[in-house]
């Protein structure tokens, strides 16, 4: 079970930044996901794959790598512990 309390908001804004850093590809290659199918974290008028994000915040906070299989993405999972960090998540606009 993952724990995300050693996750805190500043994680999740450094993972943000690196996604705008490295762009969508190199970030998905280098943490090991991929894009969001039904929801996206919405920051700065921009949107994120929000699963790939807590992800990689977890990483920072932890130093522990989690795959995508390692915890739920959808209303009960990533987008509850991002909405109770303080953050939009909205679903998923289609292409």
């Amino acid at each position: 079970m993952v724990t995300w309390s050693h996750v805190s908001p500043g994680e999740v804004r450094r993972a943000i930044e690196e996604y705008d850093r490295l762009g969508a590809e190199r970030f998905f290659s280098a943490h090991g996901f991929g894009p969001s199918r039904s929801y996206e974290l919405v920051s700065g008028g921009r949107r994120y794959p929000h699963k790939a994000i807590l992800g990689t915040a977890y990483e920072f906070a932890t130093g522990e790598r989690l795959n995508p299989g390692d915890f739920e993405g959808g209303k009960a999972g990533a987008v509850h512990v991002l909405e109770k960090m303080g953050f939009d998540v909205q679903a998923r606009k289609p292409a």
